[in-house]
């Protein structure tokens, strides 16, 4: 076993946990680290390579599980409600998140091919970097200063669908799921958490399903020589997604989308013209 390779795969895994749901794009994270610094294709082999990335984000996605977990066992009614969702006559169901997932769900299937074979690249990433912060600076400056919607439980059908709507622009690579969902949903008159809340819960079963068709497809690449490296990524992700998550969940009604904003930006700037 490559020691070196596995702390390849732990280097992995922790870009995976702390940007899959920060506002930053994880999909840009991951192909600049690894085309540029890591190389997982040379180590793992192409086909590998790309199943073990989605590996490593079932790792985050299990972090929003149970840091959610009472939530999902609400909507799915295997649970009640917690004392301090009861108030008032919202709430937030599994209705909400199916109607947020279609638009992406839709776009997603129909363009899979084409977003795979032409915005799967360093400088479209950095396209996306750019544009995103400019939208998440947008949703600061015209949204969140008096929101009217400040727990998830009052989200409405329609502004869930609009969210919805708002996330097909993450389908470009470098945009960011969570930033354009938190930053629509703060342009919508949510408050940043529950924007927060709602793209983290809108996020599991879209990437969940969308992870284990991709193991269907690619389930012979976990051979016994590559289980160490899919293992220590895996675990990596959970570990640092967990701290993650809980850490912007925390500070995002004081801190905003503007600092993830500037920090996107200067990422590109740096990598463009290190690089380029």
């Amino acid at each position: 076993m490559d020691f070196i390779n596995i702390l390849k795969a732990i280097i992995l895994g922790l870009v995976e946990g702390l940007t899959e749901f920060a506002p930053v794009s994880s999909t840009g994270h991951m192909i600049i680290v690894d085309d540029m610094w890591l190389h997982s294709k040379e180590f793992l082999g192409t086909p590998t390579a790309n199943t073990f990335k989605v590996v490593i984000q079932l790792g985050s996605i299990l972090a929003v599980v149970i840091i959610f977990r009472d939530r999902f066992f609400e909507m799915l009614g295997l649970g009640r409600r917690k004392k301090e969702n009861v108030s008032g006559e919202g709430h937030l169901k599994l209705t909400h998140v199916i109607i947020g997932l279609i638009p992406a769900g839709v776009l997603g299937v129909l363009f899979e091919n084409y977003i795979d074979e032409y915005l799967f690249s360093t400088k479209t990433v950095l396209i996306g970097l750019v544009i995103g912060a400019i939208f998440m600076i947008m949703a600061d400056i015209f949204g969140g200063k008096s929101p009217k919607v400040n727990t998830v439980d009052k989200i409405t059908y329609k502004q869930a669908l609009s969210i919805g709507l708002i996330q097909c622009f993450s389908l470009w690579p470098g945009f960011s799921r969570s930033g354009s969902t938190i930053s629509g949903g703060v342009l919508l008159g949510l408050s940043h958490r529950a924007a927060a809340d709602f793209s983290f819960i809108m996020a599991v079963p879209i990437m969940a399903g969308a992870s284990f068709l991709s193991l269907l497809k690619n389930w012979q690449y976990i051979t016994l020589d590559a289980l160490p490296f899919f293992i220590a990524g895996f675990i990596s992700a959970f570990v640092f997604a967990l701290i993650s998550i809980r850490f912007f969940l925390k500070m995002i009604n004081k801190i905003k989308l503007v600092p993830f904003a500037i920090y996107r930006i200067v990422l590109a700037l740096v990598i463009y013209l290190v690089f380029f």
